[in-house]
Formats: C-alpha cells, sequence, structure tokens
C-alpha cells in the first residue's frame, strides 16, 4: 500500500537515505586510505558469525516494530470509524423520539462531531490526549438519550439500541484517546538506534574495502535500515502522520455538522 506522506517527510526520509550511504561511502574511502596491507581475507570467521548474528536479531526486532505500529494505525483508524457510525447509528435512530428530543440529541451530536474535528483533533495530535470538553459533551449526549422515557414500544424497543450505541461511540473515544499518543516507548527507540548502529558498524568489522561492489552493497544496506526506521517513525503517531485523512469518518457521515 502506498503511503501517502508530506513531501517534507518525503525530503527528511530521501536526506536520511543519501547520509546512510555517504556515511558508508566516507568511512570506508578513509579505511582505504589509511589502511595499506590489510588483507581482507584475513577476517577471523567469528567476526563473521557474529555479524550475521546481530543483522537477523536486528531483523526481527526491527519486525516486531514494524508490525506493532502498522497494528496500532489500523486500530487507531478502526476506533475513528467505529465512534463516528456509532454516533451515526444514534442520530438516524433518533427519529423515533419526539421532535424537541431528536432535535436536542442531534444538535448535541452534531456539535460534538464539529468539536472533535475542528478543536480537539489539533489538540489530540499536539498533545497526546482528549479534550474534557469533548467528555463533556458526549456525556450530555448520553444524558438526552437515556433521560428520556420511552412513550410507545417502538420508542421502546429503539431506547436500548439508543443507549448501546452511546455507550459504543464513548468506548471507541476512549480507545482513540489511547491511540493519540506515540506507540513506541522512548527506550525502544534507543534500542532501535543502537541497534542500527551496531548492525552497520559490524559491516567494517568485515573489512569492506576490496571493490566498489561491497561499497554499493554496504550503501544499500544502511540505506534500507534508515528506509525501514523512517516507516516505524512514520505509523508511530497514526493521527499526526499515518493516517491519509484521520477525520473522513467524520466528515463523511456528518457532512452538514463539519461543513463538507
Amino acid at each position: 500500500m502506498f503511503v501517502e506522506a508530506p513531501l517534507s517527510e518525503w525530503l527528511a526520509l530521501l536526506i536520511g537515505l543519501l547520509a546512510a550511504f555517504l556515511v558508508v561511502a566516507a568511512v570506508v574511502v578513509l579505511r582505504r586510505r589509511r589502511v595499506v596491507n590489510e588483507d581482507p581475507s584475513e577476517t577471523p570467521d567469528v567476526i563473521e558469525y557474529m555479524t550475521m548474528m546481530i543483522g537477523v536479531v536486528y531483523a526481527i526486532v526491527l519486525g516486531l516494530a514494524i508490525a506493532g505500529v502498522w497494528e496500532a494505525r489500523n486500530a487507531a483508524d478502526a476506533a475513528v470509524t467505529q465512534e463516528a457510525q456509532a454516533l451515526h447509528e444514534v442520530r438516524e435512530r433518533v427519529q423515533v423520539y419526539p421532535a424537541a428530543t431528536r432535535e436536542r440529541v442531534r444538535d448535541g451530536i452534531d456539535a460534538y462531531v464539529r468539536h472533535v474535528v475542528d478543536k480537539e483533533w489539533p489538540y489530540m495530535v499536539e498533545h497526546g490526549e482528549l479534550t474534557e470538553r469533548g467528555d463533556r459533551m458526549l456525556e450530555q449526549v448520553r444524558k438526552d438519550v437515556t433521560g428520556y422515557d420511552p412513550k410507545t414500544t417502538q420508542q421502546a424497543q429503539a431506547y436500548q439500541s439508543l443507549v448501546d450505541q452511546v455507550a459504543e461511540a464513548d468506548n471507541a473515544r476512549t480507545e482513540r484517546g489511547d491511540s493519540a499518543e506515540p506507540t513506541m516507548p522512548g527506550v525502544v527507540w534507543i534500542g532501535l538506534y543502537a541497534g542500527a548502529a551496531v548492525s552497520v558498524g559490524m559491516l567494517f568489522a568485515l573489512q569492506i574495502q576490496r571493490s566498489g561492489r561491497e561499497l554499493v552493497l554496504a550503501g544499500i544496506f544502511s540505506a534500507l535500515i534508515a528506509f525501514l526506521l523512517f516507516l516505524v517513525w512514520y505509523f508511530d503517531a497514526p493521527f499526526a502522520r499515518g493516517l491519509d485523512d484521520p477525520t473522513q469518518a467524520f466528515t463523511s457521515l456528518f457532512p452538514r455538522a463539519t461543513g463538507t
């Protein structure tokens, strides 16, 4: 799946890839100038074995990191969709309520959706948490729905489903709040960067200096690690970067409330 990232982020990736390649090339060139009589064939077998093992272990760790942030990205997307869909169901099913109660519930939902899209989303991206006003607005919707005493059989049948949908929206909102913060802890990032440095550094223990082909392969390997780290960083904050249009579920289901 093609990732639609802003131009500045793709530029940062390109710079990172070029930097990784150039660092490897610079180190190899310096080694060639400083070391004259070193025989690359004399590299101990244990170093080659350690290099292979470090590469395998780091590949596993990096793969788990990518899988983790991708799963968190999908969970965040599902939470937003679930919240918007539940509120949309409430807005439609409240049709059986009297006009005054129906309009009060619908106005409350529209106001909540506008707040989420216009106010809460930028705050959530910047601070990694939801707003207290959003909590109060959804709680008011809950009170408007549960505070009505059904008068007919049709209203009684719709009442429980409305209560369940509001609870589902509240639960999805909580999940959205949990997904607002970055997925990867700081200590994991330290391990990923340290592993990248060790993995690339072990290449030089193999005395890469024999041909331009080795230089190209070492540069490609370093650039690949930089690209994979970029993927982890990109999907680590799904609401800020990982989703193409994170508010699409709200804007598509509530076009009037969001002005789309």
